[in-house]
């Protein structure tokens, strides 16, 4: 009755005073108005729910949600409590006023005016949320190892690698750089630590990684890309479309880093849609491979990765084996097992998870055998990862030479192998296809060695004489060979407790003690048969062993006790290569029925003389007798008689050559014969009396020799030449035969009657090919190069310099040279030259830009190194590549020039400057033109050179100072 009453003044109020008829109007519809609110609350707590759980959805995939998004769920969830609030006051509007006989109108206005604004806000929350075109956008997760750097261990072998690797990121001149290594070497590790250290660096703002892998996939390499940048390709889009949108995405990032791992042959970056080049913009690639040819052939700075040292390895195998590698017996055992995987991390790893707190001494035994004795079933054991890894690069080798020669590689027994001895093997087996001549092979056989480099199965030995090969690749190979080819080997045992069978087609048994070779034995397959025996011991060879090999080419018996060959030897009809090297021979006659004997080896063997039967080898293109310090006699007309001899070695081997015509009847050799040799290319010799060279004895070009005469054999290894000359002669007459020999690279002149211009007296075309020149004990020389007396310049391609004991030298260079005399230059050494009073004129020395040591001793006249004329005009003399300054006992030594300074940039990390004098103390030690003290030449010393404090004051102060 009340709020009838209630309504109808209301009603009269509205028509009466309509502006408060439009306020009251909220009292009249409050229940209405709390209605409308409470479905539109239902409403849009349903929309949120249905956001939310999509938005729960998009968490759990990885998405990012909008912002919007999460705004709005904050902004409902707020005016949902605020409506929840505001229903729950409705029960004050009910309260009444005038002790209960009017309704609260106040309390209902102010309700119903709330609930109508709230109801209108809530509207348009849910027609926002109708507006919402997604949720969330797919994100790209960072990849775990660009935080974590887990599994990089920072080893002092990899530091150098990591720092190019850094430098070349940073270098804008590099867009594409290249880490290559043998498998399982560590190179992916290494590149994903240079890539985290960039990136959190800031050097990049993304880093994408895909592996390319030995059988590439173009659209998965692609979708890997894509993925990590966000991309999404339609399904049917090709390859080349692909690469387009790719290429487009990342030229036109700022500053990204893409990685293409495990690549095994040349890639076209643009193909799969990776910039290169001047495209690259803010776009840099880090690629691995094992191969270092393939990262060159797609543009790339090429940086290698070696195995760990033997102390690193040992820390790696520590720590991924737990503590059970330092108890008890176990740690000499676990010792061995670390050596054996050679440094190779994925060897190391491998081996030590699968021994991981493993307690039996059987279990390590076990695992050390397997290391120590290469098989098939090590493919299927502990090792199959690493071996595996490294069998995959072997069979990538797509060439049948390559895959040839590398296994023979293996059977080569010792760490480091000869390339001259890989030589003899690989043409006596007919491994090297599309070769006629030894020169030839070799060259073939250097191209396969370094493609077996680049692909990392072999490594770089001493010097280029030799290579060698990672002991776990060696197993690898050895375990295929097995397996593949029946090959047999055995190193640093005893007797084989069973020889091999009818099937094996190659036998190497290197360091062995092997007693005897059983009689009987047959291995009508076999090729290649090599046993070196330690310290020449005795081997009872059956003498008709031979029989049961009619297939056999290569026969290697290394240091053993052969004082006669096998009787049998003449059935191996099919002999190419015989090697007897380091052996203790004394009737070899039966060899001459060889006849189809190409290579014979006979290198530091005892052996007196070479009989007449040697003659008969008419196929033979090689014979080495080097280091046969014991043969005095060759046949007569033996050599002669070797009509396809290419190459003679015979380096220390003092034969008594004798004149021909001296008697009807000789009993030794004529060097005469040499000259019937029309295929010699190749000629190692010592010839100690000059006077019986015969006329004309050189006229021919050899490509290859090492030749001394009248004085003892040197060695040269340290010079990578090919052409070698020493001659000390007695007469000027003898000087005559070796006009001819301009092609000579290492020159060696002692005691030359007559002589006193190198290049005059020489070769006036100034010896285009010689780089280095080393000229002793000759009292007759006054100058090394008078430029009047050479058409062109002088020594353009000479890199070293050495003169001693040259009393009468006045100078090395008389007179102005061309510009382009002497610019290869990197090493001077002079002794003894007392007459010499400095190097090179000021002009000479501006033409010097190679030189890096300079080393003065004992010349009593010496004043200056670099001396200048009062006609030269004064400068700089720009020597920056110095590293070795050695100035001992001069004792009118006044200064390096009197009238020029040096300068020096380059950072060296080894430098050394000696300043010694016996007889003078320096008072100015003003060696560049500055009477200066002590802690002043330290001072240009360091700056100028990089040269520690400390070395120079513990090598210079004590000579020098005053």
């Amino acid at each position: 009755m009340v709020d009838a009453v209630v309504t109808v003044a209301l009603e009269v109020a509205k028509c009466l005073f309509p502006p408060i008829g439009r306020q009251l109007s909220y009292v009249r519809k409050y229940k209405a108005n709390l209605e409308n609110l409470n479905k539109e609350t239902e409403k849009l707590t349903d929309a949120r729910d249905s956001i939310q759980k999509k938005v729960d959805d998009a968490r759990r995939n990885g998405d990012l949600i909008d912002k919007r998004v999460e705004s709005w769920l904050i902004g409902v969830d707020k005016i949902i409590a605020e409506a929840d609030t505001l229903t729950g006051e409705e029960e004050n509007a009910y309260k009444r006023c005038f002790k209960g006989l009017c309704p609260n109108l106040k309390k209902r206005y102010q309700l119903s005016q709330k609930a109508a604004t709230k109801e209108k806000s809530i509207a348009e929350l849910r027609e926002e949320a109708e507006k919402f075109a997604q949720i969330s956008c797919p994100t790209v997760p960072e990849e775990p190892w660009l935080r974590s750097g887990k599994g990089y261990e920072a080893f002092e072998s990899r530091i150098s690698t990591l720092q190019n690797v850094q430098k070349a990121l940073l270098d804008p001149d590099i867009s594409i750089i290249g880490v290559y290594g043998m498998g399982g070497v560590g190179k992916t590790t290494l590149v994903k630590e240079a890539a985290r250290r960039a990136k959190k660096d800031k050097l990049f703002d993304k880093v994408v990684f895909a592996e390319v892998s030995e059988t590439p996939d173009i659209r998965k390499v692609q979708e890997e890309l894509a993925d990590q940048l966000g991309m999404k390709f339609d399904e049917e889009s090709d390859v080349p479309g692909r690469a387009r949108r790719l290429y487009a995405r990342l030229q036109n990032e700022n500053k990204i880093l893409a990685i293409l791992d495990n690549i095994w042959e040349e890639l076209d970056l643009e193909k799969v849609g990776v910039p290169s080049g001047n495209d690259c913009r803010g776009c840099k690639v880090l690629l691995t491979a094992r191969d270092r040819h393939v990262l060159e052939s797609i543009g790339s700075k090429t940086l290698g990765i070696d195995v760990l040292s033997d102390e690193e390895a040992w820390t790696l195998f520590k720590k991924m084996v737990g503590d059970c590698a330092e108890n008890g017996e176990l740690k000499s055992i676990a010792t061995d097992v670390a050596k054996e995987c050679g440094g190779l991390p994925i060897a190391i790893v491998t081996l030590a998870k699968s021994l991981r707190n493993k307690s039996s001494v059987s279990t390590w035994k076990d695992a050390l055998r397997q290391l120590r004795s290469p098989s098939p079933w090590n493919f299927k054991g502990v090792l199959a990862k690493p071996y595996s890894a490294i069998e995959l690069s072997y069979n990538y080798l797509r060439e049948e030479e390559l895959q040839q020669l590398f296994l023979q590689c293996s059977l080569m027994g010792s760490p480091q192998a000869s390339m001259q001895d890989l030589l003899k093997y690989a043409i006596g087996l007919g491994i090297l296809k599309g070769v006629s001549t030894v020169e030839e092979a070799r060259d073939k056989v250097n191209t396969l060695v370094d493609q077996l480099k680049d692909a990392s199965l072999l490594l770089d030995g001493t010097n280029s004489y030799w290579f060698s090969m990672h002991d776990v690749v060696r197993d690898v190979a050895i375990s295929i060979a097995s397996r593949d080819y029946h090959v047999f080997t055995m190193r640093n045992e005893g007797d084989p407790r069973q020889w091999p069978d009818k099937k094996c087609s190659r036998i190497s048994l290197y360091d062995n003690t092997i007693s005897e070779i059983p009689q009987g034995w047959e291995c009508p397959q076999l090729e290649f048969f090599y046993i070196f025996a330690p310290n020449n011991s005795p081997l009872k060879i059956p003498d008709n062993i031979f029989i049961g090999m009619p297939k056999l080419k290569v026969l290697d018996f290394t240091r053993m006790r052969l004082l006669s060959l096998p009787s049998s030897i003449h059935l191996l009809t099919d002999l190419r290569t015989l090697c007897l090297d380091g052996c203790q021979l004394e009737d070899i006659r039966v060899i001459g029925e060889l006849r189809k004997l190409e290579i014979l080896s006979l290198q530091a063997s005892v052996i007196e003389q070479l009989p007449m039967e040697i003659g008969q080898l008419t196929q033979l293109k090689l014979l080495d007798l080097s280091y046969c310090s014991k043969l005095k006699v060759i046949a007569p007309n033996v050599l002669s008689n070797l009509s396809q001899l290419e190459e003679l070695y015979m380096a220390r081997c003092y034969i008594k050559w004798e004149h021909l015509g001296l008697s009807i009847e000789r009993s030794n050799a004529s060097l005469v014969e040499l000259k019937n040799l029309s295929r010699l290319t190749t000629l190692e010799i010592n010839i100690l009396d000059a006077g019986i060279l015969p006329s004309g004895f050189f006229s021919r070009k050899l490509e290859r020799y090492r030749i001394v005469v009248g004085s003892e054999w040197d060695r040269f290894d340290k010079y990578k030449t090919r052409r070698t000359l020493k001659l000390k002669l007695n007469s000027r007459t003898c000087l005559e035969e070796w006009r001819g020999m301009k092609n000579v690279e290492y020159l060696c002149l002692e005691e030359l009657p007559g002589l006193t211009n190198v290049l005059h007296d020489l070769d006036g075309e100034g010896f285009a090919e010689l780089k280095h020149l080393n000229i002793r004990n000759n009292p007759n020389f006054l100058r090394i190069v008078d430029p009047l007396q050479v058409r062109c310049g002088a020594f353009r391609m000479l890199e070293s310099l050495v003169l001693k004991n040259l009393i009468n030298l006045e100078t090395i260079c008389h007179g102005h040279l061309q510009a382009e005399s002497f610019c290869n230059l990197k090493t001077i050494k002079v002794e003894s030259c007392h007459k010499l009073k400095n190097l090179f004129s000021f002009s000479t020395a501006k033409f010097l830009p190679q030189l890096g040591t300079i080393e003065v001793t004992g010349c009593n006249n010496v004043e200056e190194i670099f001396v200048s004329s009062n006609e030269e005009a004064i400068g700089e003399i720009a020597l920056e590549q110095v590293r070795f300054l050695i100035l001992r006992t001069l004792p009118l030594f006044t200064s390096f020039s009197a009238f020029v300074k040096t300068t020096s940039t380059v950072e060296a990390k080894h430098n050394e400057i000696i300043l010694e004098n016996e007889n003078h103390i320096y008072t100015h030690p003003s060696l560049f033109n500055e009477k200066v003290s002590e802690q002043t030449l330290l001072s240009y010393f360091i700056s100028t050179t990089a040269i520690t404090r400390t070395h120079i004051e513990t090598t210079v102060c004590a000579a020098c100072a005053s």
